[in-house]
């Protein structure tokens, strides 16, 4: 074995070790709400980049009616938290089509179906030690890709952060670092096409395993499924080995 794949067999192994302390809660809730507006303050500000949120730490499109608002939990504690959009033909908000209008739309146009992962946000005091952050505030976009059987998970990020997405994501560049006049800085568009890659970033990092169960708690809004729980807890651990081909659109 390389000693690329037996490092990421070892993060792996430890990050399903971490799972056992983690919970994600949808944030639905006044009081939820206003803790995830802290927790983007003080991270945005940490970053100097308070200024790319000009509508506001809380906006519309938190409310909009596909998506979803994770806060992640570590012993009890907000750590981290993002904001998942389903995108589809017939429903295009989204983050990143604020910034590439013309590439959504060529997406949408063609039929696929998107995850657009967008403000992150992760508590500046924690990320130092904890590297596992970025991965578990990440996971979400991949159980909704499973439970939505989306045709890519979208990447919409700084030039800079575009290599991590490569490494991890297996993700494509669809739009190179450019200005986007929305937020006044370079970003780039990325996605992973999961119905492609799927097997082989589940095989490669199990952690974003997810059980038929956790991806109706974390994304079903029919009554008559399930109620929104308080806490989720991921299933990556308990999902018996062999079966997480049915998880992505594969």
């Amino acid at each position: 074995m390389s000693g690329s794949h037996s490092n990421a067999s070892d993060f792996s192994r430890k990050i399903l070790e971490v799972l056992d302390n983690v919970e994600y809660r949808r944030v639905e809730s006044n009081e939820d709400l206003a803790q995830v507006e802290r927790l983007r303050y003080k991270a945005y500000k940490a970053h100097d980049v308070l200024a790319l949120a000009p509508k506001g730490l809380l906006d519309d499109s938190d409310f909009d009616s596909h998506a979803y608002v994770f806060g992640l939990y570590y012993y009890g504690e907000m750590v981290s938290t993002v904001r998942i959009h389903y995108v589809t033909p017939d429903h295009r908000l989204s983050q990143s089509g604020g910034a590439f209008p013309w590439a959504m739309d060529a997406m949408l146009d063609a039929g696929l179906t998107l995850i657009d992962p967008a403000r992150f946000a992760a508590d500046p005091e924690m990320t130092a030690d904890l590297s596992w952050i970025p991965y578990l505030t990440l996971r979400p976009s991949i159980v909704a890709a499973a439970y939505f059987r989306a045709s890519r998970v979208l990447q919409f990020c700084r030039p800079p952060h575009a290599a991590f997405y490569k490494r991890v994501f297996y993700a494509d560049t669809i739009v190179p670092g450019q200005l986007a006049k929305n937020y006044g800085i370079d970003m780039t568009l990325m996605a992973t096409n999961v119905i492609e890659v799927g097997r082989k970033l589940l095989t490669r990092y199990p952690f974003f395993i997810s059980s038929a169960s956790e991806q109706r708690m974390m994304f079903s809004r029919n009554p008559n499924d399930t109620l929104p729980p308080l806490t989720i807890i991921p299933t990556a651990r308990f999902v018996p080995e062999g079966q997480f081909g049915t998880d992505l659109p594969l």
